[in-house]
């Protein structure tokens, strides 16, 4: 009986990578090596590009946020600090939200929080 060097254990993970870089253009698309390091290098930017997209978004709501503060006669920075005085615990997403979906609820925000801020 002829010995087994890891038969089909060893070509499992070879078959996970290489279908994994399917669809790159020249070796790293069929190449076992390059594939290797195609599928790595992939892995790390997709784990910074979820952390990035938190980033965008925040900075998304903020920009909205201002925008709808300026229209209505307030600066972001004193809309924000007079949502804390006025303790309403709305985040940053639903403000924008209400701020895009519902003017009129968020100008009864804006009115609270300026009757906090003074």
């Amino acid at each position: 009986m002829p010995r087994v060097r890891k038969g089909s254990a060893r070509r499992q993970p070879k078959k996970r990578i290489l279908k994994a870089a399917r669809g790159r253009r020249g070796a790293p698309g069929h190449l076992y090596r390059l594939a290797k390091e195609a599928v790595t290098r992939a892995g790390v930017y997709a784990r910074v590009g979820r952390k990035l997209r938190k980033r965008d978004f925040r900075s998304l709501w903020i920009t909205r946020l201002s925008a709808a503060c300026r229209q209505r006669g307030i600066r972001y920075s004193q809309f924000i600090n007079g949502l804390k005085k006025a303790n309403i615990t709305l985040n940053r997403k639903m403000l924008s939200e209400i701020a895009i979906a519902d003017p009129a609820g968020f100008d009864t925000i804006v009115e609270a929080v300026k009757a906090a801020v003074k």
